[in-house]
């Protein structure tokens, strides 16, 4: 028989049989859509992290700070570190406690003094403005948080406004001293997002000679990724601990690859309900042909045939179902995310998009769909071939 002929009788029953075969199509199209759904929510909330912690230069940078009191990060361990084969580029940070102050409110808060090229190595996203134009600057960069201590219900309102730092030194003997020679007041360039606390940062350099502690923590930028883990042994040997973003990264992929199976799972449920409606379709669609395939015995149609338009009606129906699947996942997820980003602005958040579908994933859904369309036609096509025209033909 011709593929065309073939074709056309495999077809036949969307015409004959048009609700079922459509509600059959549907909830098969449910089915792949809630895996779709799901596991791109997955997808998507891996994404939204990663986008929040990652750079180019982030993933390419070491956090070093001190393993013990006796190994500190000194200016002389500084400048041992950077000059290591392979290290292109350092930022020191250090921590400090304090009150930042605007208007006649003041508020508790944690201060890091940091250079410019630490929001780079740190991967560090501002929400609105920008970073330090110099790291020797009167600007600060503050936290959406402490935006919102002062009054400020959308966080770059504060930008351009002046703010006031009292910043406490630790001596050692329970004392805090003021940090001295500052520029009294700093003007907000810039709002993060992502951090609970009252954070500030400032550029280093406007501590002018005042003596500080020693460096709370380095980032430490390789010149490439084959780099890291022998730099990071070298730092190591000195005393000092060693992280990177890129273990963080795997941990967070680890993790997020098991809540995609688990929701995946979820899904799965759903399409083997579908796929034991196709199955109960095709064997209703069975019994309905049976004299019908009598008929083609009788006239020579052989026994492959015969199974051959049963299994293509199932594919055809598996893949109608994942293209019907792949547009409600799509359309439920646009739904969904548009609902969230309605609440998240009524909240004071910022829109985000919640899904990510991967092509290759896409491409597996459909594929996936087809392959479950094949497997449920196997048996009823199996015993349509296996029929005997005589009691075909008698068959009421």
């Amino acid at each position: 028989m011709r593929f065309v002929d073939l074709f056309s009788l495999s077809t036949r029953a969307f015409k004959t049989n048009t609700s079922r075969t459509l509600l059959t199509v549907l909830g098969l199209g449910i089915g792949i859509g809630a895996v779709l759904f799901l596991v791109s929510l997955g997808y998507g909330l891996q994404n939204i992290i990663l986008n929040k912690i990652t750079t180019a230069d982030s993933m390419l940078t070491l956090d070093v700070s001190s393993g013990s009191e006796l190994v500190t990060l000194n200016s002389d361990n500084v400048s041992m570190i950077s000059k290591l084969s392979g290290v292109v580029e350092t930022s020191p940070v250090i921590n400090l406690s304090g009150q930042i102050a605007y208007g006649n409110s003041t508020a508790d808060g944690l201060f890091y003094l940091v250079d410019k090229p630490f929001f780079r190595l740190s991967g560090i996203n501002l929400l609105a403005g920008k970073e330090f134009s110099a790291s020797d600057a009167d600007e600060v960069v503050v936290s959406s948080a402490a935006a919102k201590i002062f009054g400020f219900d959308k966080p770059a309102d504060i930008i351009g406004k002046t703010v006031k730092l009292d910043v406490f030194i630790p001596t050692g003997d329970n004392q805090d001293l003021t940090l001295e020679n500052l520029i009294p007041s700093y003007r907000v360039v810039g709002v993060i997002s992502g951090v609970a606390s009252n954070v500030v940062y400032f550029p280093i350099a406007t501590a002018g000679t005042t003596t500080l502690p020693v460096y709370s923590d380095l980032k430490v930028k390789v010149s490439n990724s084959d780099q890291l883990n022998s730099i990071r042994g070298k730092i190591v040997q000195q005393g000092f601990l060693v992280s990177s973003i890129s273990d963080t990264i795997d941990q967070t992929k680890k993790i997020f690859g098991i809540i995609q199976i688990v929701l995946g799972v979820f899904g799965l449920v759903a399409l083997a309900v579908s796929a034991i409606g196709m199955f109960n379709t095709m064997t209703i669609t069975l019994m309905e042909r049976t004299k019908e395939i009598g008929i083609m015995r009788a006239i020579g149609v052989g026994n492959r045939d015969v199974a051959n338009s049963f299994l293509l009606e199932a594919v055809i129906m598996g893949f109608l179902g994942g293209v019907g699947g792949i547009a409600i996942g799509y359309l439920c997820g646009a739904l969904f995310n548009f609902l969230i980003n309605i609440l998240a602005k009524n909240f004071g958040g910022q829109s985000l998009n919640l899904f990510y579908s991967p092509v290759w994933f896409v491409l597996s859904i459909l594929g996936f769909s087809i392959l479950t369309g094949f497997l449920t036609g196997l048996y009823p096509a199996h015993r349509a071939s296996r029929i005997n025209p005589l009691d075909a033909l008698r068959y009421k």
